[in-house]
């Protein structure tokens, strides 16, 4: 779907290093992605829609680009993302696992339909396993060993927001895949970390600015920040040494209603 890659950014440690990001059609993903490609990354972009990829990766003129149709939740998508990405670029250094959905808002527990409680599972819990047991199977076997998988949870993964059920289980869910995942890729040079993020401005979070369900009840407005800077933390994660590993970052707008907050 991409043209032969073309080295773009400037000339760093990283020029040569290999990305793959998931949901990287828009939001977070597409906004680590693209900081990924001016560094000189180049990057795999995986998402459902092709076109949105695409548009990801002309807005980095001459970047090394590689665009995958992928649902995460489906295991031969995820085997297919990997090897075009390995046969395109040799090898993979970084997963970004950033794929997930929030699911059906304002959705009282007792009234969540079990086909959107799934939806959320096998996209959010099951699609960041399958990314990081490609990504971990391929860091293993390749030469230079290793590489680093950096999931993206939520600060819902630590304190819940009314009627996330589905979408606060997951994120829970994923900081134990993390931490296994961690404890597991020692041997092999495989590092992994997770970054919890609190009101990115995206088009997900865009009804916090006119006002969110808080836990006593009212609607109020919420603080968002940059999602560039959200992107500049991954990028900082992504490019330590295997030999350093950032576990655990909380990334929010300052003003959010979190500490203390329920």
């Amino acid at each position: 779907m991409a043209g032969p890659p073309v080295r773009c950014g400037p000339m760093n440690a990283k020029e040569n290093a290999i990305a793959v990001v998931t949901g990287a059609g828009s939001g977070i993903g597409r906004a680590v992605a693209v900081e990924l490609l001016r560094a000189g990354w180049s990057v795999a972009l995986a998402g459902r829609r092709a076109e949105t990829l695409e548009e990801t990766a002309a807005l980095v003129p001459g970047g090394a680009a590689l665009a995958v149709r992928t649902d995460v939740s489906r295991p031969e998508d995820v085997t297919a993302l990997f090897a075009a990405t390995v046969e395109r670029f040799g090898r993979v250094d970084l997963l970004f696992n950033n794929a997930g959905t929030f699911g059906p808002g304002g959705v009282p527990v007792e009234e969540l339909p079990y086909e959107a409680w799934r939806h959320v599972v096998d996209t959010n819990l099951n699609g960041a396993f399958l990314c990081a047991q490609a990504a971990y199977r391929q860091m293993k076997e390749q030469e230079p060993q290793g590489g680093r998988i950096i999931n993206n949870g939520s600060i819902s993964a630590h304190t819940p927001r009314p009627h996330s059920v589905a979408y606060t289980a997951t994120k829970h869910a994923l900081t134990g895949l993390t931490k296994s995942l961690s404890l597991d890729g020692r041997p092999y040079r495989i590092a992994v970390g997770q970054i919890d993020i609190g009101n990115a401005a995206t088009d997900m979070t865009a009804r916090m600015q006119t006002g969110a369900l808080q836990a006593n009840g009212e609607t109020a407005p919420e603080p968002v920040m940059d999602v560039a800077d959200v992107a500049r933390t991954v990028r900082h994660m992504a490019e330590l040494p295997l030999e350093a590993n950032v576990q655990f970052a909380t990334v929010l707008a300052t003003a959010m209603p979190y500490v203390g907050r329920g």
